[in-house]
């Protein structure tokens, strides 16, 4: 009798797993640099700032969660080209490869380019240029993540329903002699919408067009969004997701993959504010999945991971021992990248002269540090000795100038001295500490909810996750 019932056991559980009906509604949600402690920072920010006992943060509500290896095939510290190929793919390749193997003689299907395939809509969403390696991930296969004008072609040719957010690199070519991206996708059949004022005309659920391309007017000098502690004006990462959403919405299926690049470069330049903010950002655009999942839950699975850990952030530095206190980042008023463009224009126009009368009142307005207790909100945001002497230093780097030698670089990472100076020393001041201006190689979390969020459960390689998606879409 028991041999029997066990028959039938395995009979009834081998029968639901090959006719069970896996998730024709899958979201990719990808922080560029993002690991757990770049999310928990973003926690302790909003929980300091508001109720420490309550989690705000949508991807850490997720019912599942593992933890994920980032290694490439040729490197522990992988860049974002291999990272976002694993990812796509679900094999290992070369740092810099995008799409192929190491031998760079195979071409590898994406998650993206399977699902298409069979017939569902695919949207590609990044904050950063859209010819980015983690997006060119999902639909471009180069020997370079570097080859930007290519990648761009192959995101014309690829016949994916969406585009969105960041702008491309090199539109006519490095050289500019060649044809225009734009037109080329326009000659490929899409709608290709380039300003705030055609975005906000667009009606993603009578959109008149099979496939678009919408391109963010705010765009830095890398052709990437700009940060959302920046205030930017135009959509950020949560509206141009649900615009994606209403527009893929069908009844077949679509995949969405949505990447916050801008998590990363404000890790590389050491800034916990700039990297907050794109976070919390993220997470906002994360809560659209959730809604759509409600409105599913037997259809859809979001998945949220990151491809590598950025600048070695921790919960913790030397000079404040056991205390901490998030919220000082909060005097922060804006991204590294916009101190630094202030701290150029007035370079420029000669009005950088003096420490005390130039440099301190505006380091005092954009970082809440404070020379005087006069001044100061807080007194936690007191400079030292110690922290002025560094600033000081920093200031004679800038407007001197400083060689490019190994110590320099380990005190600015060749980034703007005064910058990386007062963004470090508030930094710390909050507790959190910075050991490299590029990536690390410690394991990623990957979070999951809906139709196969059991999969994504343990400690794995960020190869499984793609292979697990290829064999749930089957």
């Amino acid at each position: 009798m028991k041999k029997v019932f066990f028959t039938l056991l395995l009979v009834l559980l081998v029968s639901t797993m090959f006719f069970a009906q896996g998730p024709k509604y899958v979201f990719y949600f990808i922080g560029d640099g993002m690991a757990v402690t770049q999310s928990n920072a973003a926690q302790l920010l909003q929980s300091s700032l508001t109720d420490a006992e309550t989690p705000k943060l949508n991807m850490y509500k997720f019912p599942v969660q593992g933890m994920t290896t980032t290694h490439a095939a040729n490197a522990f510290i992988t860049d974002s080209a291999a990272a976002g190929t694993a990812l796509a793919s679900g094999y290992k390749t070369n740092s810099g490869v995008i799409g192929l193997d190491s031998t760079l003689s195979n071409v590898l299907e994406s998650i993206s380019e399977r699902v298409h395939n069979m017939g569902w809509k695919v949207g590609i969403i990044s904050t950063v240029s859209i010819g980015h390696a983690t997006p060119a991930a999902f639909y471009a296969h180069q020997p370079s993540r570097s080859s930007y004008y290519e990648i761009s072609r192959q995101l014309a040719e690829s016949g994916f329903a969406f585009f969105g957010g960041g702008d491309v690199r090199y539109p006519n070519g490095k050289k500019g002699n060649q044809e225009n991206i734009y037109d080329y996708a326009r000659e490929n059949g899409y709608q290709v919408i380039q300003t705030q004022e055609d975005y906000e005309a667009f009606d993603p659920k009578n959109p008149g067009s099979e496939k678009v391309w919408i391109i963010n007017e705010d765009v830095d000098g890398g052709s990437a969004m700009l940060y959302s502690v920046d205030n930017a004006p135009a959509f950020d990462v949560e509206d141009i997701t649900r615009t994606a959403i209403d527009y893929l919405d069908n009844e077949k299926g679509f995949f969405l993959m949505v990447e916050a690049g801008k998590i990363d470069w404000a890790c590389h330049a050491n800034d916990a504010a700039g990297s907050i903010g794109d976070t919390i950002a993220f997470d906002n655009a994360i809560s659209a999945a959730m809604e759509f999942y409600r409105e599913n839950p037997e259809d859809t699975l979001i998945v949220v991971t990151g491809d590598h850990q950025t600048g070695g952030l921790t919960i913790g530095f030397a000079g404040t021992k056991y205390a901490s206190d998030p919220s000082l980042i909060a005097y922060q008023n804006g991204s590294q990248d916009a101190f630094t463009a202030k701290l150029s224009n007035m370079k420029d126009n000669g009005e950088l002269n003096s420490f005390e009368d130039d440099l301190l009142p505006v380091v005092e307005e954009f970082f809440g540090l404070y020379k005087t207790s006069a001044n100061a909100e807080n007194e936690a945001l007191l400079l030292s000795a110690l922290e002025e002497n560094k600033l000081r230093a920093a200031f004679e780097a800038y407007v001197n100038g400083t060689e490019n030698t190994d110590e320099s670089y380990l005190l600015y990472g060749g980034y703007n001295p005064i910058a990386i100076t007062a963004t470090h020393i508030l930094n710390n001041k909050a507790g959190l500490g910075w050991t490299t201006y590029s990536h690390t190689g410690v394991p990623v979390v990957t979070y999951a909810m809906g139709n196969g969020q059991e999969m994504f459960s343990g400690y794995y390689d960020n190869t499984d996750i793609a292979k697990y998606l290829f064999a749930l879409v089957k």
